[in-house]
This record gives structure tokens, C-alpha cells and sequence, in this order.
């Protein structure tokens, strides 16, 4: 949402999109009308998160369907001078030392023809065919568990809006067979647009998935034998734990699930996906307009790739992680519908068996938070590249690094939000650094480094800005967090490249601050 809002479509998409205070009870249950086994505070709902949230960053979580989502980004990129094309299907490419030839093929007239770019990006899904043509080197296995999924309208209202969330998730016989842990009811739109994601045993043939199937098994997560239900899809996929080691050969690139394929546990997938683009186009365009060495195309790789790791990782390690909440209430693979509902029954018992089981659903619930309270993985993110001028690891993070994240300008990380402004105005620091320029961020006794910055921009011909903050400069520290979060003495400055993460720092005034400067630049585009 933070790219969202630096695009300027954030509040457009935020009014497409669920409340988010309706998508935090994430619930476990036997049924969406049945017993209840337990419930987390999610996405940043929970008081204690809720700040950490808040004080990350200038814009919140936000809940929205993809076919509400794509729209809005066609649009937007349309208007902003983007070629579409629409039933054109992907053939095979060509590159040289000069550019990169696609085939492609209308699908509608099946015409074939050849485009013609500097350099390609192939953001072509799970399957990516152009992953394939480039022979990109991965770790893991594809289609490791089977799951199906279901849409369909029913109004869901009555049985919800008391524990309002965008997760329902349902502990049934079969449950624990492929799928992503559990049966899952997940709402698409508040109360009556749903999506069902159930497993199946990926070692036998798929099943048979028609209507009648398809309803029988919405009514039994829901709990009503009789529910009238309209179905208006059904597929099965395959659960994946893949991601790439080299994003890139030559002119083109990969991104997405392309390079991470992995289930939708944490939410992570449309998120990195757009991480992804964005760490990637701002390379290209300094490539494109003579600012930057080729080079530095090589960083992509080198930033991203870590993270495909790192997400692959997490979403499937949360997803085995539903085998503690199994094992709490002493469900077993294959158990029947009786014996199952014994086994949940007896968390109720003033039994030692009952004590034993309610004190083991504590730690399995809580074990859930790595999958729906992992701030710490959703902006922690921390690049090491020739893009970027180390001065040593970041802060020890006193917390769990997986679930908190923690602010600072260390070279690698993301720039930390704080708001800055006057008596009439009030921005975030991510405001104040544009994703079309490099910015610098000082303070008033570091107002040299200002015309260090023109002296930089003029040499090398960059966008390349100045922000002083302090009372009467570009910005006053309204609640003076950034003092405290700037790691750097006043006179210091600190370097944000144009995807947000900070490139380079000085912990104080340099001697020679343009001649300083320059170097810098040069070396992080790879200029000579």
C-alpha cells in the first residue's frame, strides 16, 4: 500500500476495498455455524499491533479482491501512457546485445507478431514459460499439495458479522489432506461473495468438481445442509514451494510468482510480486536514460532474490504449522466425523485430558501469529547489492525479527516513516522521497549537503533532491520521532534511492560534501 500510495491511486484503492477493522477475528471453528475452537486478532487488529502498525508506516493494511485491484492498476497505467493488449497470448522471445524480440499471437484473429523492447519482464505466473526459456535456477518442488477453490454467493451475514473477518478457518474430516493446512471459508465481499479453499490428495487423480460437489462441500464448511448457494467458479491447483536463485538473464527479467511460488499463507503473494516491479523499474529507467551503468540491473538478483527465499519459506512453513492446533486437539489423519468431534468436544472437560488440551491450544494459537501478525516479514525487508554502500548490519532487533519489524536508516533497509511538515501540512518521510528521484535527508545544520546535492545532480545528470528537515527548513520533525529514528547526527545525511530503501548514510557533516556525494552516486549506478 505504501507503492499504492507513492503511484497516487492509494485512496482510490482503499475505497474498493473491505474496512479493515471487519478483517481482524481470523477464526477456527468446526463449521461457520458450528463450535468454536479459538480466535486470533490479525493484520494489525490487535491494540499492541495496531501500534506497531501505525507507527510503521503512513498507510494501513488493506483488504481487496485482485478483480477489483487489476482494474484500477490497468486504468491507472493506461492513462499514464501504457500499451494494454488484451487476448494476446506469449509465444517465445529473442534477445541481442541491443534489445529483446516477443512473439506473441492474437488470440482472437490468431495473428502472429513480433514486439520489439530494450529490455522484457516476464511476470507470466507459476507456470512462467519465460522462467523456463531462461532456464533460471530454483530450489524446491512445485505442486506439493493439492487444493481446489470455490467461489460462490450466498449471504453469509447472520452467522459472521458477530466475529467480522476475511478468514474463517474450518477443522473438518479431510481438512488436513493437502489444501493449505485447513478447509478455508474466505470473504471476497462483506457477507455474500465467498471463496472456499478445500484440499485433495495430489498423489490420486483430481477429483471431479461439478456444481452438485461443489455446493456439498460449501454447505458443509458453512454448516447448513440446506443453504442456498450460487456457484460461480471452481479450480483445483497445486500448492508450491519454488523460488529462483537468479532472476534474470541478459535483457530480460522475471517477477512474481514467476520466481516464488508458494501457497497464500501471510499474504505475501500480490505484495512481493509488486515489491518485485517496484525494485526492478526504477534500474531499468536509469539504464534507459544514460544515468546509470547496465550494472546495476545486476542488483535485482542480488536484492530479490533473498526475499523469494525468505517469503517461500515462511508461507509454507505457516501453512505445516496448522499440525500444532491438529495435534492440540488430538486430531489424526484419516479420524472419522465421530471420533473427531469427540476429540474437539473434550477441550471442554474438568478433566486433566481436558486442562492438558486447553493449555496446548494456547501455544498452537499463538503459533499462528507467524502467519497473520508477521510484521517483521511484510517490511523487514533488507537489500545487500553493489546498489548499496554497507556500514554494517542493522540494530539487533530485541524482538522476534519474524514479527516486529524495526525502523532504521542502516544502508539496505527501507526508509522509516515519520511524519514531517509545517503548521498547515503534514507528510511522511515516504512522501518526501519520489520514486522518479534520488533523495537526500539532512537536517540545518547539514544544510551544505544541499548544495552537495545540486553540485551532484548538474555533474551526473540525475533527479536528485534535498530534504532538510528542521524548524523553518523543507520540513519540521512535527513530534520529533525523526530525530530519534535518523541513526545519523544532524549534519549527517542519509541517501534514499527511488524504491525507498536507503543507499548510503553519513553519520556526519563530510569535509568535502559534493565531492563526497558524487562518489557516491557514481559508485552505487555503477559509473565509472
Amino acid at each position: 500500500m505504501e507503492i499504492m500510495r507513492d503511484m497516487g491511486i492509494e485512496d482510490i484503492v482503499q475505497a474498493e476495498a473491505t474496512e479493515h477493522e471487519r478483517c481482524g477475528d481470523t477464526v477456527f471453528c468446526t463449521s461457520i455455524v458450528g463450535e468454536e475452537i479459538g480466535r486470533i486478532l490479525t493484520w494489525g487488529t490487535h491494540p499492541a499491533r495496531l501500534a506497531d502498525h501505525t507507527l510503521a508506516s503512513p498507510s494501513s493494511m488493506c483488504d481487496i479482491p485482485q478483480t477489483y485491484l487489476e482494474p484500477i492498476l490497468v486504468t491507472t497505467a493506461s492513462k499514464r501512457g501504457t500499451h494494454t493488449r488484451f487476448s494476446t497470448e506469449y509465444l517465445s522471445h529473442t534477445q541481442d546485445e541491443n534489445g529483446v524480440t516477443a512473439n506473441v499471437r492474437d488470440r482472437l484473429t490468431g495473428h502472429e507478431y513480433q514486439i520489439r523492447a530494450k529490455y522484457m519482464i516476464g511476470a507470466d505466473g507459476a507456470r512462467s514459460i519465460i522462467a523456463q526459456e531462461l532456464a533460471l535456477p530454483t530450489v524446491g518442488n512445485m505442486d506439493i499439495a493439492g487444493s481446489m477453490n470455490i467461489t460462490f454467493k450466498a449471504d453469509l451475514a447472520h452467522y459472521v458479522e458477530g466475529r467480522p473477518s476475511v478468514l474463517y478457518w474450518v477443522i473438518q474430516p479431510g481438512a488436513n489432506i493437502g489444501g493449505i493446512g485447513a478447509g478455508l471459508v474466505r470473504m471476497v465481499r462483506p457477507w455474500n461473495e465467498w471463496l472456499i479453499v478445500w484440499g485433495y490428495d495430489i498423489t490420486k487423480p483430481p477429483p471431479v468438481v461439478d456444481d452438485a460437489a461443489a455446493i456439498q462441500i460449501v454447505r458443509n464448511l458453512v454448516g447448513i445442509p440446506v443453504l442456498e448457494v450460487e456457484i460461480t467458479g471452481k479450480s483445483l491447483w497445486g500448492n508450491n514451494e519454488l523460488y529462483a536463485t537468479n532472476l534474470q538473464k541478459g535483457r530480460v527479467f522475471c517477477a512474481g510468482d514467476a520466481i516464488h511460488r508458494h501457497p497464500p499463507s501471510n499474504g505475501l503473494g500480490s505484495n512481493t510480486s509488486i515489491q518485485d516491479s517496484y525494485n526492478l523499474c526504477w534500474k531499468i529507467s536509469e539504464v534507459l536514460k544514460g544515468r546509470a551503468d547496465p550494472s546495476l540491473l545486476e542488483t535485482y538478483t542480488a536484492e530479490r532474490a533473498p526475499v523469494a527465499k525468505q517469503i517461500v519459506t515462511r508461507a509454507n512453513k505457516s501453512s505445516r504449522e496448522f499440525v500444532h492446533l491438529f495435534d492440540a486437539l488430538g486430531i489424526k489423519p484419516g479420524m472419522s466425523e465421530q471420533d473427531m468431534a469427540k476429540e474437539i468436544e473434550e477441550r471442554k472437560a474438568d478433566t486433566p485430558a481436558g486442562a492438558k488440551k486447553r493449555a496446548e491450544l494456547v501455544i498452537a494459537m499463538d503459533k499462528k501469529n507467524y502467519e497473520f501478525n508477521a510484521h517483521g516479514v511484510e517490511m523487514g525487508q533488507f537489500y545487500e547489492s553493489t546498489a548499496v554502500i554497507s556500514d554494517g548490519p542493522p540494530p539487533k532487533n530485541e524482538r522476534d525479527p519474524e514479527l516486529y519489524y524495526q525502523a532504521t536508516t542502516t544502508p539496505g533497509a527501507r526508509l522509516p516513516h515519520a511524519w514531517v511538515g509545517d503548521r498547515l501540512h503534514k507528510k511522511s518521510t515516504l512522501d518526501l522521497a519520489k520514486y522518479n528521484a534520488w533523495t537526500v535527508f539532512t537536517g540545518t545544520t547539514g544544510k551544505a549537503w544541499a548544495k552537495a546535492v545540486e553540485d551532484a545532480a548538474k555533474e551526473l545528470g540525475l533527479n536528485l533532491k534535498c530534504v532538510v528537515i528542521g524548524p523553518g527548513q523543507d520540513a519540521e520533525d512535527l513530534y520529533y520521532d525523526w530525530a530519534k529514528l535518523r541513526e545519523v547526527n544532524e549534519d549527517g545525511a542519509i541517501l534514499v534511492r527511488p524504491d525507498k530503501h536507503v543507499a548510503w548514510r553519513s553519520k556526519s557533516l563530510a569535509k568535502d560534501p559534493s565531492k563526497e556525494l558524487i562518489a557516491v552516486m557514481k559508485k552505487v549506478l555503477g559509473r565509472k
